[in-house]
């Protein structure tokens, strides 16, 4: 049995879609990280077509530049004026013919906005089209509302089950015909020879006053040639946006076929309703995803990985067994079993070792962490490299600007960083080196070495009664006094000023967690 043909696909993406009102063309609005047109191309790239087409028109500028990215392969053809659907497959004939020769086989023409068509559906069109020998075969749905939309005309009762005769627009319908719920998604696979001989019989005598594409199936009609259509399994597949109100509908519709799609794979999703999930993302089973978070671009969460609640994640890389909680990501890859969050910001660059942990209020970019170093709290890591097994008290801070340049800061392995303390780029701490709490780094820092770079304390005596009598502080402290108290804190130091038990004290940190 020969196999059939690829298709040459056209896609129509001339339209300004003035509803949106918006300076960017209706088919570059966005539905879950794809551009509509995006959608379309890629439901039409799944069919290996052997040659592709997309007709540009209106705001062109910012169209055909995003079809060079996302089809370089594809033929652009310029409608300009736009005088309907038919002048512009018109056109995009004429064009491919020009460019590589006369087009032959089944041609698919797609809509640029149409983006909830799936390569699946697509496929099953053209194997209907071609196994009935038809020269034209629309792609219908049965919608529980079909104002707006071009009705599919059967006989002899028009039920689904009966002969198509053709297809009449909106502005054109009689009152019965108005009643029909079956409804041409402008989605058509057409024989090569019929369109172009079709497409040169096209009149303007219609309501639109344009070259119509749906005149194309009475034309054949007419000639007693073999046309047909194939209803959609789900009717939302032929929806499109004309204003911002349905391009939300179209997302919130495109985001539970994502959402159940990946519970289906053994993910979990804890309230898919709140959970927003681009076409790209790549998730393994048994992630588990908690309400109110973002998956955006290129993001994927290996094996066991917990996500959310509260996150936006996008162009992340999150290793298997991860947790990441209120935390917003951006191309940043995650080790496995790291911990990240709560209020975290990761941004470009940020890369987290094994079992590492960036904690509440932590900021990080264009950083590596090593495997089981810890920033627990409140702190800014930027241009850095950390190495392993090292603590980050909370309140430490890269200084990695001067106001022109950024430099970088090296941290080795084993190293502890105290409460407090500013890293002034470019600094270098070698392995197993400490920094006292408070301290300002100018230096390297030699292994196993503790800098301290701080002021000594002075302790005033008597300041507050001097400063402030009758103060409740004041009051208090001569109560204190009264009683023989010592001061809160009190404990020995060494000549320099320092705690005498310097691996706590010097580095003034709480244990790592």
């Amino acid at each position: 049995m020969t196999e059939p043909q690829a298709p040459t696909v056209i896609i129509l993406a001339a339209g300004e879609g003035k509803r949106m009102k918006s300076a960017k063309p209706k088919m570059l609005h966005e539905l879950c990280g794809r551009t509509m047109l995006g959608h379309v191309v890629a439901a039409a790239q799944e069919l290996a077509p052997q040659r592709l087409a997309v007709v540009v028109g209106k705001g062109r500028d910012l169209v055909a530049p995003h079809v060079e990215r996302i089809a370089p392969e594809a033929l652009q053809v310029v409608q300009e004026p736009q005088n309907g659907t038919g002048q512009a497959a018109r056109l995009a004939l004429e064009a491919l013919a020009a460019a590589g020769g006369e087009v032959h086989g089944t041609v698919l023409v797609l809509l640029g906005d149409g983006a909830m068509v799936t390569g699946a559906t697509l496929r099953h069109l053209i194997a209907e089209h071609e196994r009935a020998g038809n020269v034209v075969t629309d792609l219908t749905a049965i919608v529980p509302d079909p104002t707006g939309l071009g009705r599919v005309l059967r006989e002899p009762d028009g039920t689904p089950e009966g002969r198509v005769i053709g297809i009449v627009e909106q502005k054109d319908c009689t009152p019965v015909q108005a009643t029909i719920p079956e409804v041409n998604s402008g989605i058509f696979a057409f024989d090569a020879k019929l369109l172009r001989d079709a497409l040169g019989r096209l009149t303007t005598d219609n309501a639109q006053g344009e070259e119509l594409l749906t005149d194309v199936m009475a034309i054949a009609v007419g000639d007693g040639l073999p046309v047909g259509a194939v209803v959609a399994a789900d009717h939302h597949e032929v929806l499109a946006a004309n204003d911002r109100a349905q391009l939300a509908d179209l997302r919130r519709l495109m985001n539970q076929r994502i959402t159940r799609r990946w519970m289906v794979e053994g993910v979990t999703i804890v309230d898919p309703a709140t959970t927003w999930i681009d076409v790209q993302v790549t998730l393994e089973p048994d992630v588990t995803v908690r309400p109110n978070t973002q998956l955006e671009g290129a993001t994927s969460i290996a094996t066991g990985a917990d996500v959310g609640p509260n996150c936006t994640l996008r162009d992340t890389v999150v290793g298997a067994g991860a947790r990441v909680t209120n935390a917003t990501t951006d191309g940043a890859e995650i080790g496995p079993e790291a911990a990240v969050g709560p209020y975290t910001y990761l941004r470009p660059g940020t890369k987290l070792g094994r079992k590492s942990k960036a904690g509440g209020f932590v900021e990080m970019k264009k950083s590596t962490i090593g495997d089981r170093t810890k920033v627990p709290h409140l702190a800014y890591v930027g241009d850095a490299t950390i190495g392993a097994d090292c603590n980050i008290g909370a309140g430490v801070i890269t200084a990695n600007y001067d106001g022109y340049d950024k430099f970088p800061t090296h941290i080795g392995d084993h190293v502890f960083v105290g409460t407090n303390s500013t890293l002034i780029a470019p600094a270098r701490l070698a392995d197993g080196a400490y920094v006292a709490a408070g301290s300002a780094v100018t230096m390297p820092v030699e292994p196993g070495d503790l800098a301290v770079a701080r002021g000594r304390q002075r302790n005033i005596t008597g300041y507050v009664a001097r400063k402030r009598p009758g103060s409740p502080a004041a009051l208090a402290a001569e109560r204190a006094a009264g009683q023989g108290l010592e001061q809160a804190g009190d404990r020995p130091v060494d000549s320099n000023g320092e705690m005498n038990d310097t691996g706590r004290g010097a580095g003034g940190q709480q244990d790592q967690v």
